[in-house]
């Protein structure tokens, strides 16, 4: 599974993307981000407040109950305001 993380999460974790292979019983999208917050303290600090980031999965806006699988992308990052 490959995560990005893009804007100030980028900035916080570290790394714009990782390659990860979480456990088997991360079902969904809110299981991962809660398996990445054990990564390292970054990824604990950056996910800390899972109210403002965002999630896309296979280029796709979903909410945190969305599944995810081995072969996935999923991206992180905080709400964009347009103009």
């Amino acid at each position: 599974m490959k995560v990005l993380y893009f804007a100030w999460l980028r900035t916080k974790v570290g790394v714009a993307a990782e390659d990860v292979t979480p456990p088997a019983d991360v079902a969904d999208v809110g299981g991962l981000v809660e398996w990445l917050k054990g990564r390292s303290p970054r990824h604990a600090e950056a996910l800390a407040n899972t109210a403002v980031v965002k999630v896309a999965v296979n280029q796709e806006h979903v909410p945190f109950d969305h599944p995810v699988a081995p072969g996935d992308e999923v991206a992180l990052f905080p709400p964009v305001t347009g103009g």
